[in-house]
């Protein structure tokens, strides 16, 4: 499904590019909070603009999204393991 999705990240970067030190997700837990950017306009003023993950929107890790690339597709995987479950939750058990 990947072969798909033209101009991948690998065709946009160049070889002078270092990302050996990065780190993987180093600001997704951030992202989920939410994202304070500050943007400096020409005329001296500052803007705050806050960023969050819209309402429902889940993220993915990367191995998942190598096999589910888009919602429809993971909708359909939940929707299946959704038919196993039975249709009233077992009742807990005290010890």
């Amino acid at each position: 499904m990947n072969d798909m999705i033209p101009n991948s990240i690998e065709d946009d970067m160049l070889s002078e590019y270092d990302f050996s030190g990065g780190i993987r997700g180093k600001h997704a837990a951030a992202y989920r909070e939410g994202v304070t950017v500050t943007v400096h306009q020409a005329d001296g003023t500052m803007e705050e603009r806050v960023y969050r993950l819209p309402e429902g929107a889940i993220m993915l890790a990367p191995d998942v999204r190598s096999y589910f690339p888009d919602a429809e597709t993971v909708n359909r995987a939940l929707r299946i393991l959704i038919d196993l479950i039975p249709a009233s939750p077992a009742k807990e058990t005290s010890p």
